[in-house]
């Protein structure tokens, strides 16, 4: 435990580090999995990975306060049966570390109004409803932009939907570093996922598939039973014609195109490889195969998740060990912080 605590406390501005965070709202889904979870576990063997299960973010929106510590655990036993160590990485969740917030308020007297104004999350989200909406929903940003600059990280793992809040963190890192003549904070840089394909919802081939969607046969959780995952599928919405032959053909149809880019995902095949292989085919074979594809894929995180949570004691103490560890580094972040802008912290 001290050589890995020597690792991650001995890094300085030039080692790769990575940040990331998931909410733990709602449950995880195989599109989590194969955008962000699976990547997770391949970048722990390049980078110094630092993972947070970010519950401070989950309640910018109302929570069900026991639910959203189930959800916690639920979250780090996934992260753990999909082979995510704890011994090589940082995880913990981030209401532990109090430095999150410490360094939001910090960056939020440092962020301008404007920028929060051009955030299309917010918009997204609050919908038409936003003068309700939670102050802590419009200004979640800046404390997503805490988490990354307080760690050092080198690069965040990005979708296409996150690239505008990592640009808002690096405009506050580069002002805050402008305004005290000095580079307090690391300048982030995104790590493209290795996979561009986004995963769709199985009922609405335009929509990105999500844990808040009302059905629940829009997603395939990644503890869905394989009779769930064999329903979800057989009942995904397709079309009337047969299995397309070509990549053209395949984006023109959206419900299809999703579950073929599943497959692909799922089976580490070229997605030209999947469509040639059911070129023309009916569709109800193809989507048998896919079940069993998925099945392969699901059911051994699945049963590992399961055996984990049955020891929530044991959970807790890994994201207590994370916390401390993430401690150690945070805490010099903010003594920097604090020394550079004034404040008396002895």
């Amino acid at each position: 435990m001290l050589e890995y605590n020597t690792i991650y406390l001995d890094y300085n501005m030039n080692d790769k580090v990575i940040f990331s965070g998931v909410q733990p709202s709602g449950e995880i889904h195989i599109g989590n999995y194969l955008g962000a979870i699976s990547q997770f576990v391949d970048y722990q063997t390049d980078y110094k990975s630092i993972f947070s299960i970010v519950d401070l973010h989950a309640i910018t929106v109302w929570q069900d306060s026991e639910a959203l510590r189930n959800s916690t655990r639920e979250v780090l036993a996934i992260f753990l049966a999909s082979g995510l160590d704890e011994s090589k990485n940082i995880i913990f969740n981030q209401s532990q570390v109090p430095e999150h917030t410490q360094l939001s308020w910090i960056l939020s007297c440092t962020a301008k109004v404007g920028w929060l104004n051009r955030m299309t999350q917010f918009k997204d989200k609050a919908g038409k409803n936003k003068e309700n909406a939670s102050v802590g929903l419009y200004t979640y940003p800046i404390l997503m932009a805490a988490d990354i600059l307080l760690y050092s990280a080198s690069h965040v793992p990005v979708g296409d939907d996150q690239k505008q809040h990592l640009e808002l963190a690096r405009d506050i890192a580069h002002k805050f570093n402008t305004d005290y003549s000095e580079n307090i904070f690391v300048m982030p840089e995104p790590l493209m996922n290795k996979s561009t394909t986004r995963i769709m919802s199985l009922r609405d081939g335009s929509n990105k598939m999500s844990k808040s969607d009302i059905s629940e046969y829009s997603r395939i959780l990644m503890t869905d039973s394989n009779d769930k995952i064999a329903l979800k599928i057989k009942k995904a919405k397709t079309d009337p014609l047969k299995m397309p032959n070509t990549l053209k053909e395949s984006e023109s149809r959206l419900e299809v195109n999703n579950l073929l880019n599943i497959y692909s995902a799922c089976a580490l095949m070229k997605k030209e490889e999947v469509i040639s292989k059911y070129a023309s085919k009916e569709i109800s074979l193809f989507k048998n195969d896919l079940t069993e594809v998925i099945i392969n894929k699901v059911e051994p995180i699945s049963i590992k998740t399961k055996q984990l949570l049955t020891d929530k004691v044991h959970l807790d103490n890994i994201l207590s060990m994370g916390a401390t560890k993430a401690k150690e580094i945070s805490c010099k972040t903010i003594a920097k912080v604090y020394d550079k802008i004034g404040m008396i912290n002895k």
